[in-house]
């Protein structure tokens, strides 16, 4: 089991930033994979970016790209999101998910092909 815990949402203003975290703990050596996905209200959830666990392998949503940095500090067992110029249309809730060893060849922007998941940390960006 991989137990992970988000923080690092608030409330920002068009165009600001925000880091979310995600620490991991638990069987984190079965880790291949952490992703970011969001899901708004009434919509269902969508894929934000992802990081190899070891490697430098980074994948992103065409809706995040050139705003949105993934990256981790393994040493911590932690994935960082640095969200910049954020939008109006950024605003769901954020979840850190992880791939086990098992998924390796799976897609990574299905949320079904993950098998660990945070609680969500919620990102309202205000106009």
């Amino acid at each position: 089991q991989v137990q992970l815990v988000e923080s690092g949402g608030g409330l920002v203003q068009a165009g600001g930033s925000l880091r979310l975290s995600c620490a991991a703990s638990g069987r984190t050596v079965n880790m291949y994979r952490m992703g970011w996905f969001r899901q708004a209200p009434g919509k269902e959830r969508e894929f934000v970016a992802a990081i190899r666990w070891s490697g430098s392998s980074l994948y992103y949503a065409d809706s995040v790209k050139g705003r949105f940095t993934i990256s981790r500090d393994s040493a911590k067992n932690t994935v960082y999101l640095q969200m910049n110029s954020l939008k109006p249309e950024d605003t769901a809730v954020y979840y850190c998910a992880v791939q086990s060893l098992k998924q390796i060849n799976a897609g990574i922007t299905t949320p079904r092909n993950y098998d660990y998941w945070g609680q969500g940390t919620q990102v309202t960006v205000s106009s």
